[in-house]
């Protein structure tokens, strides 16, 4: 079986390794999760640093999706930059350098920003005063991640009062992220401990309106918890990214939404009957939740990693794979897997229909 008849994948003309995106997932993936906001109160605000590509963003507008929620502010510029304009950058941007890109940003753009203090807060109100501009501010609030935020109830409000007062600045509301809550494998204590999280998020919320501040969006949640931020009471938006094209982590626990990404790869060895070789490794997989698993060969080939630029796969001693021939594998992380590539290969029905550069890779600063 050579390279050019290979039956287990048709992308005989791609080179190895690449990245592919299923047209027709993708877009009963958008359709799915666009349906089920549609006629609620919260909206979708998708979270670009999982597919980092301005095509998706697009379609995810598109399907309706109030705006696009970034990590950083390089991702932001990018979205920006492809014309969409409601842009939450769900982090603390801190320190001149990029103070002052965030305030070019505010030029074309309506960007909000994540704080969690007040040094932060002053830092933002003193270059935004100066420019002229005013900088949309949701302040993170820790609802049980142990990473950024302040502590619920009255350290958020007394935060909110100090952004509403300063110069420059809009107060828009909170940030709480249950990112503790998102993947846990059991849905029952998925769902006991994301309501337990959004508790301390929304009585916050409720405690800053009792003060007299208005607060315009409440925004967290993602995959793997988004039927349940996404029907909390007191929560407006919800940060989903990764069900877009997905990744087998999230897939366990989502099965609703269907596999678009996977990574086409060629058997480059097969040193034994029982194990063979495929070009990619750690340089080319998210893998920080595992190995990645074979498409179309589930349970007969199991991954494990063998170096930077290799994956070992057990099979089957009587298995006909060979060398040269073609296999798609699934990463465990779709977020950093896009990260590591320049485009994707975008597919219907095993024909290759267009490449969609990924303009957000790399954009780290």
């Amino acid at each position: 079986m050579t390279e050019q008849s290979s039956v287990l994948t048709p992308f005989a003309a791609v080179d190895t390794p690449a990245l592919l995106l299923d047209a027709s997932a993708l877009k009963a993936n958008l359709e799915r999760m666009a349906a089920f906001f549609a006629r609620r109160h919260c909206k979708l605000r998708p979270h670009f640093k999982s597919h980092k590509c301005t095509a998706i963003a697009k379609l995810q507008m598109q399907a309706g999706a109030v705006g696009i929620t970034c990590a950083k502010l390089g991702e932001a510029e990018v979205v920006a930059d492809a014309g969409i304009r409601n842009i939450l950058i769900a982090n603390q941007i801190v320190g001149p350098l990029k103070i002052r890109r965030l305030v070019e940003l505010c030029r074309r753009a309506d960007p909000m920003v994540a704080v969690d203090s007040a040094e932060n807060v002053r830092m933002l109100s003193e270059h935004a005063s100066a420019a002229g501009v005013k900088i949309g501010v949701l302040v993170e609030v820790d609802v049980g991640m142990g990473r950024c935020g302040v502590v619920p109830g009255q350290p958020a409000l007394d935060l909110a009062r100090l952004v509403a007062a300063s110069a420059g600045l809009r107060f828009e509301g909170l940030q709480g992220y249950e990112g503790h809550c998102v993947d846990l494998r059991d849905e029952t204590e998925r769902v006991a401990q994301t309501r337990e999280s959004l508790k301390a998020l929304v009585q916050s919320r409720r405690l800053i309106e009792q003060a007299g501040l208005r607060v315009n969006r409440v925004s967290g949640g993602g995959t793997g918890t988004y039927t349940i931020t996404g029907d909390c009471d007191g929560v407006d938006e919800v940060q989903a990214g990764s069900y877009a094209a997905m990744d087998w982590w999230y897939g366990d626990i989502r099965p609703e939404f269907k596999q678009a990404m996977s990574i086409l790869t060629i058997v480059i060895s097969r040193p034994r009957p029982n194990l063979v070789v495929i070009d990619v490794g750690r340089k080319g997989v998210g893998a920080e939740w595992g190995p990645p698993r074979v498409k179309n060969l589930p349970g007969s080939a199991v991954a494990s990693f063998g170096s930077e630029e290799h994956t070992m796969l057990s099979i089957p001693p009587d298995s006909a794979i060979r060398i040269g021939d073609r296999l798609e594998i699934i990463p465990s992380h779709g977020c950093t897997t896009s990260n590591l590539y320049a485009e994707f290969i975008v597919h219907e029905n095993g024909v290759v229909t267009d490449k969609w550069p990924i303009e957000g890779r790399g954009k780290l600063q």
